[in-house]
């Protein structure tokens, strides 16, 4: 079975960091563009970041730019996202994601993780 499992998520102070993975079970990663998308309540899925198969092309949402770094291990066939300085307005679901083809931010993708909580509060 092909899964995709999000962890690393929780509750962070505003100004904190956490760190996402992307775990794939039943199939490897190192032929797929990752994305990570997220969602809060009440608002469209939105694209974060996503990360071409070798790892050599990377893009991400003008709201994360500077803050936040996607990464792959193929070896571990893990993917993740190193998130810093983080603000309240990056509470949302947290969901990876894999596609064949070119990293893009739109939901495109055809195999989606369960999600993992961020919430960024004081």
């Amino acid at each position: 079975q092909l899964q995709l499992v999000e962890s690393g998520g929780g509750l962070v102070q505003p100004g904190g960091s956490l760190r996402l993975s992307c775990a794939a079970s039943g199939f490897t990663l190192d032929k797929y563009t990752i994305a990570w998308f997220r969602q809060a309540p009440g608002k469209e899925r939105e694209g974060v970041s996503c990360i071409s198969p070798a790892g050599g092309n990377t893009d991400y949402a003008d709201s994360v730019k500077g803050r936040f770094t996607i990464s792959r291990d193929n070896a571990e066939n893990t993917v993740y996202l190193q998130m810093n300085s983080l603000k309240p307005e990056d509470t949302a679901i947290y969901y990876c994601a894999t596609r064949e083809g070119l990293c893009v931010l739109w939901p495109a993708y055809s195999t989606w993780g369960q999600g993992t909580q961020v919430t960024v509060s004081s």
